[in-house]
């Protein structure tokens, strides 16, 4: 299944690249702009010591480009430790720099669920991403599926610094939908809230474990979908990595 992941992501990965070769930036950027880089974010890998399935939690955002034009990939899922069933969600995006704070971005979106009764579905999606005032990290994103279903999410996120090793991230995730998914768990409405808090040490600049709390809620018919699961909690253990 693992190796399922990998694959979804490599191919993902070049896509994008491709996209920021095609995407050349017009001559007055190019003072901006003629540096090619790449960027890594490891953002959570962690343990989740929950009963049900003690998964492993990945998410992680790259970016290949320049100053201006930058081809995303962001990634998020899970596999179980017990059961051989897991989930990801891969985005591949085109961003271009629109203010000193803010990219918009667009794109695809792949999810992708196995074990029992695996399924498949796709997006296209388009938002922002960037720093608002007083510091807090924003990633509004609306998405439009094969099917025509229209689901918008929101994340948000504030670093507070103890040290200059020790650092406190929380985050806020929420989503709403237009039109039911019963298939992928889905209600029309607000569907979800999740708050989360890890505390983590830099042993070096780009590595720092951690440990943390994660709760979510589910809201309305994507509560009833979710059944006893409408509002759980766990702590995590994991790792921050970046290059």
């Amino acid at each position: 299944m693992m190796l399922r992941f990998v694959q979804y992501t490599l191919g993902l990965l070049l896509a994008a690249t491709l996209v920021v070769g095609a995407a050349a930036p017009p001559a007055q950027a190019q003072t901006m702009d003629d540096k090619l880089r790449t960027f890594v974010l490891f953002h959570k890998l962690e343990y989740v010591p929950e009963p049900d399935g003690r998964p492993i939690g990945l998410e992680a955002t790259s970016w290949i480009g320049g100053d201006v034009n930058r081809a995303w990939l962001r990634a998020e899922g899970e596999q179980s430790t017990l059961h051989r069933e897991g989930e990801v969600e891969l985005e591949a995006l085109y961003g271009r720099l629109v203010s000193p704070f803010f990219d918009a971005v667009a794109g695809v979106r792949v999810d992708r669920a196995w074990g029992a009764g695996g399924k498949t579905r796709a997006h296209l999606a388009v938002g922002l991403q960037g720093l608002a005032p007083y510091q807090f990290e924003v990633e509004p994103t609306l998405y439009v599926s094969q099917k025509g279903n229209v689901t918008a999410g929101f994340a948000a996120s504030y670093h507070v610094l103890f040290t200059q090793r020790l650092k406190l991230e929380s985050e806020l995730e929420t989503s709403a939908a237009l039109q039911a998914v019963p298939e992928w768990g889905v209600g029309s409405g607000v569907n979800d809230l999740g708050l989360g808090a890890r505390l983590r040490y830099e042993l070096h600049r780009k590595f720092a474990p951690y440990v943390g709390y994660d709760h979510h809620w589910a809201f309305g018919e994507t509560a009833d979908l979710a059944g006893e699961h409408a509002s759980s909690g766990a702590f995590v253990f994991g790792v921050r990595i970046w290059r």
